[in-house]
């Protein structure tokens, strides 16, 4: 059938992922460095995935496609639902300066609300990402000093921080940015902001 779905410029990606994380029916994958339609059954046309790409390196066409399957997605979901957890603990308080599991990792920094809040977590977030979770209100302190040590001590590839919209959550952010800042290391770093209604912001 003819019909719309996404086109993404081989050239024009720089393989950031911010496609695939904003892609809620999984149509998008990263292989080899950069974001490709694996599934043209699980894309709907939408383009949830368009404002997510800071390169334009995603366009809309109307060209010959299965047509978009709601029940593969779904089912694909369910089998996708298990634990994308690599390491334990989670709670940056718990965790020991210097663990193997730091070693060539992409950090995930969360505050704790965020895996509530955002219904694909595990596989957006967690996956492939050593997490520490925190509240720096309920905990009733600064994440700075240890964040620090974690960086400073371990070779961490990047940091992507998650937070909520909420006031309270900046502090998790800023410890994050001071950490970053006082470990003396150049790393890859982004914050994400979710929704009180469960959506990505930035």
């Amino acid at each position: 059938m003819i019909r719309k779905i996404i086109k993404i410029d081989q050239e024009k990606c720089n393989g950031c992922g911010a496609c695939a994380s904003a892609c809620h029916e999984g149509a998008i994958e990263m292989m080899d460095g950069k974001a490709k339609l694996t599934r043209e059954d699980y894309c709907d046309g939408l383009g949830d995935c368009l404002p997510a790409c800071p390169t334009n390196a995603i366009t809309f066409e109307e060209r010959e496609a299965p047509a978009y399957d709601e029940a593969a997605v779904l089912a694909s979901k369910r089998e996708k639902a298990d634990s994308e957890l690599m390491q334990w603990p989670v709670q940056i308080k718990l965790l020991p300066l210097r663990a193997p599991y730091f070693d060539e990792a992409d950090l995930l920094i969360a505050a704790d609300c965020t895996a509530y809040a955002y219904g694909n977590f595990h596989k957006e977030f967690i996956r492939n990402h050593v997490t520490l979770i925190g509240c720096p209100k309920l905990d009733g302190g600064d994440y700075t000093e240890k964040l620090t040590e974690i960086i400073k001590n371990n070779n961490i590839k990047s940091v992507t921080v998650v937070r909520m919209e909420v006031p309270c959550c900046g502090g998790i952010e800023y410890a994050a940015r001071r950490a970053l800042q006082n470990s003396g290391k150049f790393i890859p770093w982004r914050v994400v902001t979710i929704s009180t209604k469960g959506k990505i912001l930035d």
